[in-house]
């Protein structure tokens, strides 16, 4: 099989090569400036800089009677170009700069045989972005071998008037024969050795835009169509482009779909899905009058990001005395939350269902001046009619599972009409802001999670006095945000823990409080004793797991059990919210499956400050050892709070980004 790959290889680089030759063989070519060829050889050696999916035809720039090596990565496509290269009297350094990535790509090896090659004499070749981007952004990997060798980087592009561009991250373009062709080379650009952090960076800067200068005059003289082989995130991000098909599909179908709506919002209020007292807010219809002056919507999907968005909300009030807040959301409990929790200034409605025209319906009456969305609740027909307001259109705290990134990725045609209508976006990380910029967004900011920057929950003292008074000195714990697959789990791990701490309570908080009758049968049927707090009972020395079916209480829970085991983490679901464990003093155990949150886990557990339990047993030992161990308690604790302290900065930085917008709010 490798020897088939290796064979395939050599042929398709042989194919590559000749076609070089045959597109410079058949075209009219043009160099700037004219003696560009002379120019290099004059520098050599020296580093010839490209932007990635632009390098084809720079082969042919090698003088020919010099040696020239070029670094190319170690994956299929450039095993590909390197066959070719080869076969171009090119000689090969195997690896490349692993940009944001952690994985080893062979970059420092390959830095080491760069500068050697040009302190020995050969010039070397290679692009100044790095894969997966964002394209035609130098990276400094180039400049650091510039530094080191002392040799001088030339950048340099080539343009074809036919050619073919892929929607690849660098639009990777295929030179035609029968063209014009054009070569273009800047300044050389000196490294200092002695170069500090700002340098560098000036430098950079300096080489990116030499580059996309060297560019756009290469296509300029060849008489080509620029933008056809600009990334099309770049385009997205300079002017939104318009609905594709299936945005356009998606809206006919939403809106045909009408009809059915109401038997929807029914079948899900008879399961407690849906405030039938305000159905028509899914529909578009307005609960209350439009206050006067300035509005701002603030959309969060559920409970956890109303919790991330209400300190938000009383900066905002603060910054903008004039506006009022539209919180919308689209769970009863998330709305429950919001009428116990919102300030003056501040109210709530249901988000009207993603139809056309519920979308208009409520635009029409709010008539917002700001749009906010938060993390990753996607309302394309609401993005669309939003931006076509021209009302700005920010995304906080945004977030992507990987398979979300993933599939937005792949489906790039779709995201971009939406994402680059974006204003501005705050991304939770790295990847997501990179995959965000993949998808147009012109304006990204790694932010940080604006979760970890929230306050410990407000605790009703009354509640939190009577549960301890009820449980007295017996032993605590709790599994909170249960799903559907981990009662029984939780159970089995109790169970586990009575051979030992016969006196342990229990206490289950399930996800959805709806789901308290069904956790209750559950843990009869394994003859455990049961108490059900939505319906007003408080342990007694006989409950052994108490169902704390209810909304808004976990701070009380959390604070009044030392370890906590946060569910959904067990299933593949992506885990729940650690944070506000922490902010109350309650040790966290996890699951494997935390996902959707592992910055927060990874920093928590590399901290030593949260342990990954993988079964009954696990969480059995885990907790019974810090249940009987104080002193470890208290430092996990420490060590925890510590670590979200190192990851805070997220609310700062979104109201940074949103008050140029809220200061035209005052005009």
């Amino acid at each position: 099989m490798a020897d088939t790959k290796t064979s395939l290889l050599r042929l398709g680089g042989r194919a590559i090569a000749r076609l070089i030759k045959h597109v410079e063989r058949t075209s009219e070519t043009v160099t700037e400036p004219a003696d560009l060829k002379a120019r290099l050889r004059a520098t050599h050696p020296c580093i010839v800089a490209g932007w990635h999916g632009q390098f084809m035809m720079t082969a042919c720039l090698h003088p020919g009677d010099i040696r020239v090596e070029a670094m190319v990565a170690r994956h299929g496509d450039a095993e590909l170009i390197g066959a070719a290269l080869e076969r171009l009297d090119t000689y090969l350094i195997r690896g490349a700069g692993a940009g944001d990535r952690k994985r080893d790509r062979g970059g420092a090896a390959a830095l080491r045989l760069s500068v050697k090659a040009l302190t020995d004499g050969a010039s070397l070749v290679m692009t100044a972005d790095i894969p997966p981007g964002p394209a035609r952004v130098a990276g400094l990997g180039i400049l650091m071998i510039a530094r080191m060798s002392g040799r001088p980087i030339v950048p340099v592009a080539a343009a074809t008037s036919r050619f073919a561009s892929f929607d690849t991250w660098s639009r990777m373009t295929v030179n035609l024969p029968y063209s014009k062709l054009a070569f273009v080379g800047g300044d050389p650009i000196h490294v200092p050795r002695d170069a500090d952090a700002a340098t560098m960076e000036a430098k950079r800067v300096e080489l990116q835009s030499a580059l996309n200068s060297a560019t756009a005059r290469a296509y300029a003289l060849a008489g080509a169509d620029l933008e056809r082989a600009t990334p099309l995130d770049m385009l997205a991000a300079q002017s939104p482009p318009p609905p594709g098909l299936r945005l356009k599909t998606y809206g006919a179908v939403m809106s045909a779909l009408r009809p059915a709506a109401p038997l929807l919002l029914n079948a899900r209020g008879k399961r407690g899905k849906e405030d039938p007292m305000r159905r028509g807010e899914r529909l578009g219809f307005a609960g209350r009058p439009r206050p006067e002056g300035r509005v701002v919507w603030i959309h969060a999907a559920s409970v956890g990001e109303t919790l991330a968005v209400l300190p938000l909300i009383d900066d905002v009030l603060a910054e903008a005395a004039d506006a009022t807040v539209l919180l919308t959301t689209g769970t009863t409990t998330s709305a429950e939350l919001a009428a116990r929790r919102l300030p003056h200034r501040a109210m709530h409605q249901y988000i009207p269902l993603d139809a056309p025209q519920y979308a208009r319906r409520f635009l029409d009456h709010w008539r917002p001046d700001l749009a906010i969305f938060t993390e990753s609740d996607i309302w394309p027909n609401l993005f669309l009619e939003t931006a076509g307001r021209n009302i700005p259109l920010v995304l906080v705290n945004a977030r992507m599972s990987p398979r979300s990134q993933r599939r937005w990725r792949k489906n790039a045609r779709l995201g971009r009409p939406l994402f680059s209508r974006f204003d501005v976006v705050l991304a939770q990380d790295l990847n997501v802001a990179k995959t965000l910029k993949r998808l147009g967004a012109p304006h990204v900011i790694v932010s940080g999670n604006l979760k970890i920057d929230a306050p410990a929950p407000p605790i009703d003292a009354g509640k939190l006095a009577a549960l301890r008074e009820a449980v007295g000195n017996r032993p605590v714990f709790l599994a909170s945000s249960t799903h559907p697959g981990e009662d029984a789990i939780i159970a089995a791990a109790h169970q586990a823990m009575m051979r030992d701490a016969p006196n342990l309570m229990t206490i289950v908080a399930p996800r959805h409080p709806g789901r308290g009758a069904e956790v209750m049968t559950l843990l009869g049927g394994l003859g455990l004793s049961t108490v059900q707090r939505s319906l007003g009972a408080l342990p007694t020395t006989a409950t052994s797991v108490y169902v704390a079916d209810t909304i808004g209480e976990l701070g009380a829970l959390y604070t009044l059990a030392p370890v906590s085991f946060i569910a959904g983490s067990l299933i593949p679901h992506g885990g729940q919210n650690p944070i506000e464990a922490v902010r109350c003093g309650s040790v966290v155990l996890t699951g494997p499956h935390f996902h959707n949150f592992r910055d927060i886990y990874g920093a928590l557990v590399a901290a030593k400050g949260a342990e990954i339990v993988n079964s009954a047993d696990e969480i059995a030992r885990a907790a019974l050892r810090l249940l009987s161990r104080p002193d470890d308690l208290a430092q996990m604790r420490e060590r925890a709070t510590a670590a979200l302290t190192a990851l805070s900065g997220a609310r700062a930085a979104t109201l940074a980004a949103l008050s140029p917008f809220l200061a035209r709010t005052k005009d």
